[in-house]
């Protein structure tokens, strides 16, 4: 069983910068993450959330609801919260940081990722895909 975790804004899929981030919606990326999951024979939870401290306690109920493995993408997140990356670090669970856009391309703050550095592997710049990817991962032993 596997989670997915969508962070700050991501609910706005769809209608936030569709340049950067596309015009599919967090409901399409869901379904996509639930087929992506059925295919590879996994039963894929997903959640999104505005708030740090839901992340977090998201996270750290992780392996006792059963889940396996995480995707997540942080959103802003990513570039300065300390407690989501000691959440991350103090869990077994193997967590796969993704991003739709490509973060180093990006604004010089989005550069820096202090929740990577803790996590197995991150994708970044792939759209959609880059989430199929860290399904993948996890499903393989890699995440």
């Amino acid at each position: 069983m596997l989670l997915v975790l969508n962070g700050p804004n991501l609910n706005r899929l769809g209608l936030r910068e569709p340049g950067v981030y596309g015009s599919q919606t967090l409901e399409d990326l869901e379904r996509q993450c639930d087929a992506w999951g059925a295919e590879l024979g996994q039963a894929v939870t997903c959640r999104q959330s505005n708030y740090e401290g839901q992340l977090i306690e998201w996270i750290h109920e992780a392996e006792e609801h059963g889940f396996t493995g995480i995707v997540l993408n942080p959103g802003a997140l990513t570039h300065y919260s300390y407690a989501l990356r000691d959440a991350i670090a103090g869990q077994r669970v193997p967590v796969i940081e993704v991003h739709i856009s490509n973060v180093d391309a990006r604004e010089e703050f989005r550069h820096r990722s202090v929740t990577a550095a803790v996590c197995r592997g991150k994708i970044s710049g792939l759209g959609f895909l880059g989430y199929r990817l860290g399904l993948e991962a996890l499903v393989e032993g890699q995440g």
